[in-house]
């Protein structure tokens, strides 16, 4: 007999959130979604995100989910949801599973076609979730005999394809009473693999791999989205094999690894390492995704012939492919049965073959706040644990030879590339684990996009160290195209004064935040335009972890890192 209990269809779909472990809600407030709203403020164990508008919150949940493994967003009906489709298409885009809660017009206006607000006036009140049908995995729009189902449902394939997932749900049913399964729980888990054809992959690969003498393994974003770091370093560690990650998938190797060699990306890889990978005879593919911006522009040299590729569901060995046999069965089995005649001695090779890894080139002598002097120096300021937030563009580019320090999290929109993703994706970040130490590097043209939720961190009492890089325009566009053209240009802001124009001291806001966040407080807030100001403005900061920093950092007009140079030569745009 199965075990069942009363429930709420609102406090059920609360219920699932928290055993996903999503304790921060983000959105905005509208007419269709306050009843849920209720239920969301009464429950205790989770936060409201009360985010600026609804594309930043979509943003914000995007980040949330990079740290916490999914996040959630709530909008209303129509005007609200669509605001936030640009940040919910990045997370399907990056592959990060976002549910996206729905307030919804009543049931019977639904299926009587109202001419209700917030819709087109046509007496379509599906046309939204039509929408939203291309930006997500699954989707629903609830009803009372099949809630839980559906909520399930959409839960469920969010979190095993790693996608976004929709949840509309009519502001009439939220308080409706449902009997539920007490006892099921939520499974998430990648459908196993077929057993027969994951033993025929496997003996392939063991094959492939005793043929290889110069094998390597590079790891991409598709293992750092199935949470496979440990598994990538058990494959490194066992097999020996040089290791290098792509730009989507920084983060996924730890930089003290005597394999790491660095970040692979074409023809703008450092050359050396561009020429490690072009002699390799065999490569392990972990998780790749050969878009533009993770492979230096369709330059890299990734032959089927010399390709192992592991992915979701699928495995290929060099040109034989196998369905549904998934990466995160097969990998393990990979370390378990590796074949002894296939280790490498790591420090043998570095030794006698490749040398130390791979470094940026020295930053030239002076004081003048450059992005290669930048790039070469941030890595000192790093703690342990850090999450490192790199907005799309100069930076984004500027950032892909970034080795960040042992079990940190580097989050950029390197595929979506949506520019203002930064800001409140750190919000998100910082609110997913406030444990960690915060690095937010953003432009000033991107800052002006999304600034807004630089008064939600306040509110909220997070502290990141938010680096704001001031060079009077967008300059990756003009790099791309036509730099002497003004519509490139913005106003000009006080950008080190931000904390102050949103409120930071104002006695309300500091109530608004509440007793909880006593210890916060505000820290480092100045322009610095020289080297010494930036490294005596980082140390302070640092030692303020209660803190929230903004460092506006005066940068010439016209100045990029190299790898910046590279790629917009090769985009021909």
């Amino acid at each position: 007999m199965i075990n069942t209990r009363k429930t709420t269809i609102g406090l059920y779909l609360l219920q699932r959130l928290k055993e996903i472990g999503i304790d921060t809600v983000f959105g905005v407030p509208g007419d269709y979604n306050l009843t849920f709203l209720d239920v969301l403020e009464d429950d205790k164990e989770i936060t409201w995100g009360n985010n600026a508008n609804e594309l930043n919150a979509a943003y914000a949940a995007d980040g949330y989910a990079r740290v916490k493994g999914a996040g959630a967003l709530l909008t209303t009906f129509g005007v609200g949801e669509l605001s936030a489709a640009n940040g919910v298409a990045g997370s399907y885009a990056e592959q990060l599973p976002v549910i996206h809660i729905v307030g919804m017009p009543r049931s019977d206006r639904i299926s009587n076609g109202a001419l209700v607000h917030h819709s087109f006036g046509n007496g379509d009140l599906l046309a939204f979730i039509k929408i939203y049908q291309q930006l997500s995995v699954a989707s629903a729009l609830l009803s009372v005999s099949e809630a839980a189902c559906q909520i399930d449902h959409v839960i469920t394939e969010s979190l095993q394809s790693r996608l976004p997932g929709y949840i509309g749900i009519p502001c009439d049913i939220v308080n409706t009473q449902v009997e539920v399964n007490a006892c099921n729980k939520l499974d998430y888990s990648i459908p196993k693999s077929i057993p027969d054809v994951q033993e025929a992959a496997l003996q392939a690969i063991i094959t492939t791999i005793q043929q290889a003498k110069h094998p390597i393994i590079i790891a991409d974003v598709c293992a750092l989205r199935n949470n496979m770091k440990k598994e990538v370093a058990e494959l490194a560690q066992v097999s020996g094999f040089p290791v290098y990650v792509t730009p989507l998938g920084i983060g996924i190797v730890d930089r003290d690894l005597p394999n790491f060699r660095g970040c692979y990306m074409g023809a703008v890889s450092l050359p050396q390492i561009n020429a490690e990978v072009l002699g390799a005879d065999l490569v392990l593919e972990l998780g790749g995704k050969r878009v533009d911006t993770n492979t230096g522009v369709f330059t890299s040299s990734l032959s089927p012939s010399k390709t192992i590729e592991f992915h979701t569901n699928v495995t290929k060995v060099l040109h034989s492919s196998f369905e549904k046999v998934a990466m995160k069965e097969l990998i393990p089995l990979v370390i378990k049965h590796f074949p002894e005649s296939a280790k490498i001695n790591i420090n043998r090779l570095i030794k006698n073959t490749l040398g130390p890894p791979a470094q940026r080139a020295k930053t030239p002598e002076g004081d003048t706040l450059i992005q290669d002097y930048f790039w070469n120096k941030i890595p000192d300021y790093l703690p342990e644990r850090s999450v490192v937030i790199v907005e799309t563009g100069t930076l984004s580019f500027g950032s892909m030879n970034l080795n960040i320090p042992k079990d940190s999290i580097f989050i950029s929109q390197f595929q979506w590339a949506s520019i203002g993703y930064s800001v409140p994706s750190t919000l998100g970040a910082a609110m997913a684990d406030r444990s960690r130490r915060v690095f937010l590097m953003v432009g000033d043209g991107s800052f002006q996009l999304t600034v807004q939720e630089i008064s939600v961190m306040l509110l909220h009492g997070v502290c990141p160290i938010i680096l704001l890089f001031n060079n009077d325009g967008y300059l990756v566009e003009e790099l791309l195209h036509a730099p002497n053209r003004k519509y490139n240009s913005f106003p000009m802001w006080q950008y080190a004064d931000s904390f102050r124009y949103f409120g930071a001291r104002l006695k309300i806001n500091q109530e608004r935040r509440g007793m909880n966040k006593s210890k916060f407080n505000i820290g480092v807030q100045k322009k610095v335009k020289t080297r010494k100001e930036f490294e005596a403005a980082m140390e302070q900061a640092l030692d303020q972890p209660n803190c929230i920093h903004f460092l506006e950092m005066i940068c010439p007009s016209n100045d990029a890192a190299k790898e910046v140079w590279q790629h917009t030569e090769l985009f021909g745009v």
